[in-house]
């Protein structure tokens, strides 16, 4: 299992990085090298810088995310893609995308793009708090657990109950 972080924009890297050295996870930092993101000192946690360019960093995610993996990401097309592949995807603030809610949150992506052409839209998002921060790390524990569970669950022998 490993942990796709979606670098350029996110704002809990360090504490992924807690919870990946608590959980014992590879972590792939994947960004495109236009402002520098200073490596953690633990090991296990592998920087990789692409070509800079539209869509890179999620393009090198999703040819290279597993069935078990986790990205973190607040790039919507890019969550649905890791589904696709069957990853997880975790938000920046500790919301979990799945099947269910993917389509919605990808309309809603459409509608506010479409708001902000028109002049309606809103700016830029509130700083995270210490409070959110907390609530990313505890739903980055849960999710890992839960790929631990579907992944290591066992599939029932031939001829057996």
């Amino acid at each position: 299992m490993r942990l796709f972080i979606d670098a350029d924009a996110c704002p809990v890297r360090e504490e992924a990085y807690r919870v990946a050295a608590r959980m014992g996870l590879e972590v792939l930092v994947v960004h495109n090298g236009s402002r520098p993101i200073r490596p953690p000192q633990q090991p296990g946690v592998q920087m990789i810088i692409v070509a800079d360019g539209p869509d890179a960093a999620d393009d090198w995610i999703a040819e290279r995310i597993e069935p078990g993996d986790i990205c973190i990401t607040a790039d919507i097309p890019l969550a649905k893609r890791c589904l696709e592949r069957g990853a997880r995807a975790l938000g920046h603030t500790g919301r979990s995308w799945t099947g269910d809610n993917i389509g919605s949150a990808l309309a809603g992506r459409e509608i506010a793009r479409h708001m902000r052409e028109v002049g309606l839209g809103g700016g830029a998002h509130a700083p995270l708090t210490q409070a959110d921060r907390s609530r990313f790390s505890s739903a980055l524990d849960a999710e890992v657990i839960r790929a631990r569970r579907d992944v290591v669950r066992p599939v029932p022998s031939a001829g057996r109950p």
